[in-house]
């Protein structure tokens, strides 16, 4: 018998807000099956034209169209495929299109009308990368000044909605519940000195001596993963599988596929979200993270660890809960947890806005404010100084340096030497 997904209760309310609405902001919790239960819902209450859905994650994006693929009973490019830097699997006739970062923007810069859309979805808002934050902007312009008949969803699991609901000036959608209750388990006391690779491994032991299934462990970057994987070298009849952003496709499929016996998957956040890995029963999380960040006074962005938010963490707690109830072990205490951020800040307060700003040169935005310019001073020096071309009359070229897949300091390198 087919699982009911907790997101079937609020279909229909859904349907009806975006009828009266024309968009609206869902907020439902890990497991609840937005991801590819609402497209298809649009698919099946009559919606023209083709879905557009934004996914944060290439792995994520692949799994979603394979999954909405197998429920039709077609191969993915058929109704549903998905379109990715390097990868498109979609056909004539495909209906619901996932899309990665920078692909929806690029859409929408080169066909500001979008035609023959008739929605787009934002899965994992949350997240707030500069793609998800600029593509939203993008689309609620198209749909004031051009297509008032365009649709849009945002999506979470753990979004502020109020903040982004006002500010779109649209209806909240809310499920309650998951497929599967989570058990959460706090460390007695902090790691102090241990390394979290050692805190990991231990645990891990500890969940497959307790639980059946498999095991999903949350590492912040492929060192520590390949450290932790060292450590599990000894267990007979389980199989320890990496997964990282880095692993080519075949790879990563290979790791979140049904394995023989007992798995053990050592993931990145590449697994944080929007990916169910089949057999799963057990969560632990080290709660730290891998990001990026910009340092304006080098012109550099580096990558940084960091703990994870209370919001990234109930995501990871979710894989647990997803096919059966879990157990969901966190390394860490709860008085810590009382200090950790609620959610991750925004990219925007943190990221190199040089592609930002040509993003928004490209599809005809006014020269950048000066905080903007301040962000961008390092890029007026030398060959940078055509970032900021396109509010000049030598700004011709930008359109053709906008499609190179390059940072924007090379796109002008290019350009001026």
């Amino acid at each position: 018998m087919a699982l009911t997904l907790p997101i079937e209760d609020v279909l229909p309310e859904l349907l009806s807000a975006l009828d009266r609405e024309g968009q609206v902001v869902l907020q439902a919790p890990p497991g609840a099956g937005k991801t590819t239960r609402v497209p298809l819902a649009l698919l099946e209450h009559g919606l023209e034209g083709r879905i557009l859905m934004l996914e944060p994650r290439r792995l994520a994006a692949r799994a979603a169209a394979e999954r909405m693929a197998r429920t039709l009973g077609e191969p993915v490019g058929a109704t549903v495929g998905y379109r990715m830097r390097g990868e498109s699997r979609v056909g004539p006739a495909t209906r619901i299109e996932v899309l990665t970062e920078g692909i929806l923007t690029r859409m929408i810069r080169d066909a500001p009308d979008l035609p023959g859309v008739s929605c787009v979805i934002f899965d994992e808002f949350h997240e707030r990368n500069l793609p998800a934050d600029l593509g939203l902007a993008f689309a609620i312009e198209a749909r004031t000044a051009l297509r008032p008949d365009l649709r849009l969803i945002v999506m979470s699991a753990t979004l502020d909605t109020g903040q982004v609901a006002a500010w779109m000036g649209a209806p909240v959608v809310t499920a309650e519940g998951r497929a599967f209750p989570v058990e959460l388990r706090w460390l007695p006391r902090p790691l102090g000195d241990m390394r979290i690779e050692a805190a990991v491994a231990a645990t891990v032991r500890e969940a497959l001596a307790e639980t059946e299934g498999d095991i999903l462990a949350f590492l912040p970057g492929e060192r520590e993963i390949r450290r932790t994987a060292a450590l599990l070298e000894d267990l007979e009849g389980v199989a320890i599988r990496p997964l990282y952003g880095a692993m080519p496709p075949a790879e990563q499929r290979a790791a979140i596929a049904p394995a023989e016996g007992r798995k053990v998957v050592l993931a990145t956040a590449i697994a944080e979200t929007s990916l169910t890995i089949p057999g799963i029963r057990a969560v632990v999380d080290s709660g730290r993270s891998r990001r990026a960040r910009f340092d304006p006074g080098t012109g550099m962005t580096r990558l940084v660890t960091e703990r994870v938010t209370k919001a990234e963490a109930a995501q990871r707690a979710g894989r647990a809960g997803r096919e059966a109830p879990g157990i969901c072990w966190r390394l860490w205490t709860r008085g810590e947890e009382s200090g950790m951020q609620p959610f991750p800040p925004p990219e925007i307060l943190e990221a190199d806005l040089a592609p930002l700003a040509l993003d928004l040169a490209l599809w005809g935005g006014s020269p950048p404010s000066s905080p903007l310019r301040r962000r961008g001073r390092w890029h007026r020096h030398g060959p940078c100084c055509a970032i900021w071309a396109p509010w000049t009359p030598k700004g011709g070229s930008r359109r053709t340096a906008g499609r190179w897949p390059i940072s924007p300091c090379i796109r002008a390198w290019r350009i001026c030497c």
